[in-house]
């Protein structure tokens, strides 16, 4: 099977749309570089001391430049499953949305539920600063080894949940580095999708 290729954030790639929309609100996936992203906010996967690091965490401080990092500093650290945001320095968001994600151990030590956690918080700090679009990239799958079937269900269910509940937000995108990722994230929206309606058909009955 041939292995496929990882362009070097900064580099162009060709974007795959995909969109659903929760009542006002469009969920949409692209492959792409989140630091291109013109949304209101882009998210950071970032490490609790909010130091910078490798991946989407070093190529948004350095297409951002020193602000972000300056920014971070003040703010001194985040607990894992929340989020912190600043300014967004030279990238087209106005916004960077600092969101910690947890390391993958087992699956046995509250990981799903700090994952889910950074989602809601990055999508409660756009709605407190009054912002109507959000990237995010998928969250503690690289270095920190959050397998990415479990951690595209968790982040595509935490924001549907937020979305149904709290009005606000026109775009929540998932920017993917990867074709394989993309797949990956194209596929559990139609499980989900196919869930909920299996679900509204046992709760409608037979004959409704």
């Amino acid at each position: 099977m041939p292995t496929l290729s990882r362009p070097a954030y900064g580099e162009s790639s060709k974007r795959t749309a995909v969109e659903r929309t929760i009542r006002n609100t469009i969920i949409s996936l692209v492959k792409g570089d989140i630091t291109h992203e013109q949304t209101d906010a882009i998210v950071n996967a970032a490490n609790a001391r909010l130091a910078g690091g490798g991946g989407v965490d070093g190529a948004i401080h350095r297409a951002g430049g020193p602000e972000i990092m300056e920014a971070c500093r003040k703010i001194g650290g985040c607990p894992t499953g929340s989020a912190v945001i600043t300014a967004g320095g030279r990238l087209k968001a106005r916004f960077v949305i600092h969101a910690v994600g947890p390391v993958y151990s087992d699956g046995r030590h509250g990981e799903d539920r700090l994952l889910s956690g950074a989602y809601a918080a990055s999508l409660e700090l756009a709605l407190q600063h009054d912002l109507h679009s959000i990237a995010f990239p998928a969250i503690s799958t690289g270095i920190y080894g959050y397998p990415i079937d479990k951690a595209a269900r968790i982040a595509l269910e935490t924001v549907a949940g937020f979305l149904r509940a709290r009005d606000g937000l026109t775009l929540v995108r998932f920017v993917l580095f990867s074709d394989s990722d993309l797949a990956v994230y194209r596929q559990t929206v139609q499980q989900i999708a196919g869930d909920r309606e299996a679900q509204d058909r046992r709760t409608r009955g037979p004959g409704d």
